[in-house]
């Protein structure tokens, strides 16, 4: 029988490549507060130092930013060897860095493509890869992909971004299959509208972010706060039984 101590982290390292703004800075913060200790990273090590000790703060749990770039292997490596030397083991991963360009398909220049294509899809692919063979010496492991409500449906200028994040669901999929005698677990999480740095662009234009809320049921944005509940979840060992899900929030967005 379950109890709510399975959803306790403690003792238990956690990984969030974007860990240091909207969605990821959310996911990093509950995490530390179910008791894991935390590794966060950016491109930018003041950055990443800055918002690792901010959560050691308000926490109490010990953490660590990584400036990376997750698209370089050799630095996604070394990033993986920072966080088991530091904290002896790696149970969590969360591939949350991503990025999106938004063009018309025949304005689409390839140098944008490739961006989005090796942010979204290719660092993920690199960074489990290289958590993984330590989360098979420990029997345990939690991959969780943060792929997006559009990696299921579709939107005018996001060629890229949906051919991404449908893209990432997939590869979750592999990732289930492969390491699951391993009792490592890969799920992905596919969030609709939300109120991110992401989507400022929308949200500041009046007539988008009005044909956004058109189409939303609950007639309103998501709040980052809102997923950290399943983030817990996927991460525990209550979620020791769901492997290669994807699992949409999306206030109702791809139910009409």
């Amino acid at each position: 029988m379950q109890s709510m101590s399975d959803f306790n982290l403690t003792g238990k390292t956690a990984l969030i490549t974007g860990g240091c703004q909207g969605l990821g800075l959310e996911f990093a913060r509950a995490y530390a507060k179910a008791g894991a200790n935390v590794a966060v990273t950016s491109r930018d090590e003041r950055k990443a130092r800055q918002y690792a000790e901010q959560i050691r703060s308000e926490t109490g749990r010990d953490t660590l930013g990584i400036a990376v770039d997750v698209t370089d292997y050799a630095q996604v490596q070394g990033m993986v060897g920072q966080v088991t030397e530091a904290f002896g083991r790696l149970d969590i991963l969360v591939n949350n860095a991503g990025i999106n360009v938004r063009k018309p398909i025949l304005e689409y220049d390839e140098a944008s493509w490739d961006l989005v294509q090796t942010t979204n899809l290719k660092a993920p692919f690199l960074c489990a890869k290289a958590a993984a063979p330590q989360m098979i010496r420990q029997k345990f492991g939690r991959i969780i992909n943060i792929s997006s409500m559009l990696g299921t449906v579709a939107l005018p200028e996001r060629s890229a971004y949906c051919s991404s994040k449908g893209g990432l669901i997939q590869l979750t999929k592999v990732m289930a299959l492969e390491w699951a005698e391993h009792n490592i677990t890969a799920n992905a999480v596919c969030p609709g509208p939300f109120a991110t740095e992401l989507n400022q662009v929308v949200m500041n234009n009046p007539a988008a972010n009005q044909w956004f809320l058109d189409h939303l049921p609950v007639k309103r944005w998501g709040k980052p706060e809102e997923l950290t509940g399943l983030m817990v979840y996927l991460a525990s060992d209550a979620s020791s039984f769901m492997t290669g899900s994807a699992i949409v929030i999306d206030g109702g967005w791809t139910s009409e």
